[in-house]
C-alpha cells in the first residue's frame, strides 16, 4: 500500500467506526427518549465522538433519523430471517424423514409472529416500549420521508405473511391475501398494547390467535 492511499485508507475505516457509534447511540436514545426529545449533543456525548463526526457522516439530524429507521427495519428482517431459517431446518428433517418436499407455510407465519416476540424481549434501557419505527412515525410529520419508510416496512411484513399463507392456500390467493391483512392488523394491535403494557404477553396471545386462525383453513 502507497503512502498516499494509507492515510485515505486509514480516514475512512475511523469514520466508518464514527458512523456505527453515532447510529447505535441513535437507536438507543431515540427508541429510549424519542426522536423529538433527543439532540444531537446527547447523540455525539454517547456516541464519543465530536459533533463534526456526525455532519461527516450524516447530512442533518433529519437523515441520522432515516437511518435509524433503516436500521430498525434490517434489525427487524435479521430476527424474521433467524426465526424462518429455524423453521425451514424443521421442515427440511421432516421432508427427509417422509420422503417429500413441503413448505414452511403456516409455521412462516408464526415465524413473523415470533420475530415481534424477540423483537419485545430484547433487553431496553428504559423497558419495552413497542414498536419502533411507529413510535418514530407518531413523532413525525405528515409527509415526512421517515413515514414513507415506516409505511414500507409494515407493508413488507403483511406482504411476507401473504406469501406464507399463498404457500398454505396455494388455490386460495384472495383468501390468502385476506387473512395475511387479518393477520397484520392483529400483529399491529397486540404490539401496540404491549408497548403500552411494557412486556410482550400481548405478542404471545395473538400468535395462539394466529395458530388457532391457521388451524381452521
Amino acid at each position: 500500500m502507497s503512502e498516499t492511499t494509507a492515510p485515505a485508507a486509514r480516514r475512512g475505516k475511523k469514520q466508518g467506526s464514527a458512523r456505527t457509534r453515532l447510529l447505535a447511540a441513535a437507536t438507543r436514545r431515540f427508541y429510549a427518549d424519542g426522536v423529538s426529545a433527543t439532540g444531537i449533543d446527547t447523540i455525539t456525548a454517547e456516541a464519543g465522538v465530536a459533533k463534526m463526526s456526525l455532519y461527516n457522516n450524516f447530512s442533518s439530524k433529519a437523515d441520522l433519523v432515516l437511518a435509524y429507521l433503516d436500521a430498525r427495519h434490517e434489525e427487524w428482517l435479521g430476527l424474521y430471517r433467524r426465526r424462518l431459517a429455524e423453521v425451514q431446518n424443521l421442515q427440511e428433517a421432516q421432508d427427509g424423514r417422509d420422503g417429500q418436499s413441503n413448505g414452511v407455510g403456516g409455521a412462516g407465519v408464526l415465524a413473523v409472529f415470533d420475530a415481534y416476540a424477540d423483537h419485545a424481549a430484547c433487553a431496553y434501557e428504559r423497558g419495552f416500549r413497542g414498536c419502533g419505527l411507529l413510535n418514530a412515525a407518531a413523532e413525525l410529520p405528515a409527509g415526512h420521508e421517515g413515514r414513507e419508510v415506516v409505511r414500507r416496512h409494515k407493508e413488507d411484513v403483511e406482504s411476507l405473511l401473504a406469501g406464507h399463507l399463498e404457500e398454505l392456500l396455494p388455490d386460495r390467493p384472495e383468501e390468502a391475501r385476506a387473512v395475511a391483512e387479518h393477520l397484520a392488523f392483529l400483529l399491529e394491535g397486540a404490539m401496540a398494547r404491549a408497548g403500552l403494557e411494557g412486556a410482550g404477553t400481548r405478542l404471545e396471545h395473538a400468535r395462539t390467535m394466529a395458530a388457532n386462525l391457521l388451524d381452521r383453513l
